[in-house]
């Protein structure tokens, strides 16, 4: 048992402790140096307790305390060879439907859309579908919250319309996964209807509805605000997000059993898994008490330690997994938000039955920052962070590869705001993503080179997030000091049209260029993953990391690669090999020197040294 009187090494070597101490610093700004060194290991969790001071107090080591003694496994890391599966050697791409492509001119993508564009994605080399929710929805939150599961939205056509398309995908070799929303509900869903038109009705345990003349803790939404709602009869209904979107009660059985069966239901129709979101939530400490305002301060979300690793989350994936998934050998990837490498091995070892992957997004901000922040991303970071997993997550364990999603900014614009780079960033960003060990998940437009919009207010802003966040910071600041901020972090970045049509001149701010050179070297880079079995399930090894250098190799007892990278927007020298140039074709500024943001992959003699 970890007690205020036990080692901070002790505490470290415990999975849970190793992640939070981890984020503690990644928040703080500060280096994981700070308390991996023997002089700080030899030290009790007591003095660290005193050095932090105001900055996090008594009862944040009470909250830390409670979530380390929760856990009583200890993570396996085996350096064993993987054992081959069709998802390890995937490469997934991401549709946002609403935004991917509009077959009928009404403004929204929909499924014939993306039907249509099946023969584009199978030529660029994409292995396996990730579709954003379809379901039914009032589209409070684009579709993420869901009033019917076994219903399309209308918008995005007809459950013939999916069919046709899961059969197409299948017909073309490639598989589809969907997304699994099973946090919460909308509110406008059969079941929370039922639960507050009638207070005996079994539906009333289905979510977290409390009677009380005060609401019932302190919990924030991450859509800004209370986490609560109040409803007539001073009743209380908790939503983590948007006031529509209802946490179901995940420890009442009624509610695994109805969800299991809506899994099955999409299994035994041919889907091929599902990615499932903020799925780590799903568990929350009983009886929902107050969340600690020193967490909260420090991660921005007040009593997010009570569920984001909740005290029921193995078992209940375990029962999803051998309700639902194992009977299909279906593949499932979550979404988990704030946990960090020892509980990712937790939740997705191969030996464990519960997640193939899981979705970690520390690699997204670099230390100290968030989203909503203007700075300018350095690459260094990532390459650190993921040097560490590369080295230390284990085979049994698979890395999830990306740089977009529908929830976040593009990449590139973050990094650098010239434009005239925006190309070499692009590829160097393909070329880590499809060589790097692990599942690569591309997000439409990411093959384009797409850059963020240019939004020129908040009249252009359709995000909830964003729009609530807006009017909370407008109570602190300027409008324009706010705007800036939601400029930097908005959901629509990633969510306008794509152009595949020319747009008109009057809607510049939704104006972007597909560029074809980027679309050109991400298919080559998918073929070359595809050809050689080691960019999936070989060895990694560190030739050079410093300064703005990233060298790496990938090799099996067959064959050997080095991929050589620029992570600066200088000319820096590059690594000498005698190998064979597979990408780019040609060194472009001689074999000495890497351009600005330039990446190169040879393939060299096992003979070699290196």
């Amino acid at each position: 048992m970890i007690t205020l009187d036990s080692r901070i090494s002790e505490v470290y070597a415990h999975p849970v402790g190793h992640d939070i101490l981890k984020k503690v610093l990644l928040q703080l700004g500060r280096s994981e140096k700070w308390i991996d060194n023997p002089l700080a290991g030899s030290l009790e969790l007591r003095d660290l307790q005193k050095i932090s001071g105001s900055i996090l107090d008594e009862s944040f080591y009470d909250s830390f305390l409670h979530l380390l003694n929760n856990e009583k496994d200890v993570p396996v890391v085996s350096q064993e060879k993987s054992a081959p599966a069709w998802w390890k050697e995937a490469v997934f791409y991401q549709i946002y439907p609403r935004s991917f492509c509009d077959s009928n001119g009404d403004g929204i993508g929909d499924l014939q859309g993306i039907l249509s564009k099946l023969d584009y994605l199978k030529e660029l080399g994409i292995d396996a579908l990730w579709l954003s929710p379809i379901y039914d929805s009032p589209d409070d939150d684009n579709g993420y919250d869901i009033r019917d599961y076994r219903k399309i939205q209308e918008a995005f056509g007809t459950m013939e319309d999916f069919d046709t398309l899961l059969n197409e995908v299948h017909k073309r070799g490639m598989k589809l996964i969907m997304d699994l929303v099973v946090n919460h509900t909308s509110d406008e869903h059969r079941w929370f209807q039922e639960a507050l038109k009638d207070p005996q009705s079994p539906y009333r345990d289905y979510y977290f509805l409390k009677k009380g003349h005060y609401i019932p803790n302190n919990w924030t939404s991450f859509f800004s605000g209370e986490a609560w709602n109040r409803y007539d009869d001073d009743l209380w209904g908790l939503h983590l997000f948007s006031k529509k979107q209802m946490d179901l009660n995940w420890d009442n059985p009624n509610v695994r059993k109805d969800v299991i069966e809506m899994i099955n239901w999409w299994l035994k129709k041919g889907v091929d898994g599902f990615r499932m979101d903020v799925i780590n939530y799903i568990s929350k400490e009983e009886g929902l008490p107050e969340g600690n305002a020193s967490v909260g301060e420090l991660m921005g979300y007040t009593g997010i330690e009570h569920y984001y690793y909740g005290p029921h989350l193995h078992g209940y994936l375990r029962q999803i997994h051998e309700e639902a998934f194992a009977p299909h050998q279906a593949f499932s990837v979550g979404e988990t938000p704030g946990i960090g490498m020892k509980m990712s091995q937790l939740l997705s070892g191969e030996e464990r039955g519960e997640l193939d992957a899981v979705f970690s997004f520390d690699h997204l901000e670099t230390p100290g920052h968030v989203r909503f922040e203007d700075y300018k991303y350095d690459l260094k970071y990532y390459r650190d962070y993921v040097i560490d997993y590369m080295e230390n997550y284990g085979n049994n364990c698979h890395f999830t590869l990306f740089w977009n999603n529908h929830d976040n900014p593009r990449m590139i614009s973050k990094i650098t705001d010239e434009a005239g780079l925006h190309r070499p960033l692009a590829i160097l960003l393909a070329v880590l993503q499809l060589t790097l060990k692990g599942i690569p998940f591309l997000y439409q437009g990411d093959e384009m080179g797409l850059a963020n919009i240019p939004f020129r207010s908040m009249k252009d802003i359709q995000d909830i997030e964003s729009i609530n966040k807006y009017n909370e910071l407008k109570m602190t600041m300027s409008p324009e000091e706010a705007w800036k901020i939601i400029l930097a972090g908005t959901r629509d970045h990633t969510r306008m049209p794509l152009p595949w049509n020319e747009i008109p001149e009057g809607e510049g701010y939704r104006r972007q260029i597909v560029d074809i050179e980027v679309r050109a070297a991400y298919k080559l880079l998918i073929a070359l993953r595809k050809k050689h079995s080691v960019f999936a399930y070989g060895d990694f090894k560190v030739l050079d990391r410093s300064g703005e250098h990233f060298t790496y190799l990938r090799e099996d007892e067959k064959e050997r690669f080095l991929i050589d990278c620029n992570l600066s927007d200088r000319e820096i020298k590059a690594y000498q090999t005698d190998g064979e140039l597979l990408f780019p074709h040609t060194e472009g500024n001689g074999k000495i020197y890497l351009r600005p943001y330039e990446a190169r992959v040879y393939k060299c003699n096992k003979e070699e040294t290196l």
